[in-house]
């Protein structure tokens, strides 16, 4: 997975189709990311005992392959590649616009 915590990314199916957030967690081994704001699902909880409990709405876990990173020179989606830069540190980078992801 090329995706990483703290990348703003944009959907690209779903019922979120369009919508962009940050990536707040990854599931590698699920392959799947929970992006904030995007598929909010509503969670019943208890009450116990300083809680009140209730209906809350939370984030789901959407799969990889339906986010790409955003550009940040073109603020749309792009894909993503590696290179080696002068320092020998491996960099991403977006494939459309050629600049560094940090």
């Amino acid at each position: 997975m090329k995706l990483k915590v703290g990348d703003k990314v944009v959907v690209k199916s779903g019922s979120d189709k369009g919508k962009t957030g940050k990536i707040i967690k990854t599931l590698k081994t699920e392959n799947k990311v929970i992006v904030e704001g995007v598929h909010i699902v509503k969670k019943h909880k208890k009450p116990t005992g300083n809680d009140a409990g209730g209906i809350m709405e939370i984030e789901a876990p959407i799969n990889a392959s339906n986010v790409m990173i955003v550009d940040p020179k073109t603020k749309k989606g792009t894909r993503i590649s590696h290179t080696i830069d002068k320092n020998g540190k491996k960099v991403r980078i977006s494939t459309k616009s050629k600049e560094v992801l940090d």
